[in-house]
């Protein structure tokens, strides 16, 4: 089992949740988040006053995976995501040791 961590930028968020669709993803967890990385924030003008923004809004999907479905998954959400402009995000892919379905006591890869 796997756990896939992706941080996009928000207007992608519906394309990428109709590409997991298509690759059988039934349920994932999506957070507003703030970051930045190699982009650096950028400067805003407000009222004549001009202001740095460090922090950018991102959307950050956590999907629980079948370890046989993560390549498909991590493409899905790569092809749907890319804009080809700086900020597109990233997509961390980590071991998944243990889980369980609260509602029904199943565990592990019956209960993703």
């Amino acid at each position: 089992m796997k756990l896939i961590n992706a941080i996009i930028k928000p207007f992608k968020l519906d394309d990428v949740r109709e590409a997991l669709a298509e690759v059988g993803v039934d349920g994932m967890t999506v957070s507003e988040v703030k970051g930045f990385g190699r982009q650096k924030g950028h400067t805003e003008l407000y009222r004549g006053a001009e202001y740095q923004v460090d922090f950018l809004p991102k959307v950050k999907i956590e999907i629980a995976a079948h370890s046989e479905n993560v390549d498909e998954i991590v493409e899905a959400i790569s092809k749907a995501a890319q804009t080809g402009k700086i900020g597109d995000g990233k997509i961390f892919v980590y071991d998944l040791q243990h889980a369980v379905r609260i509602r029904t006591g199943e565990m592990d890869s019956e209960a993703i």
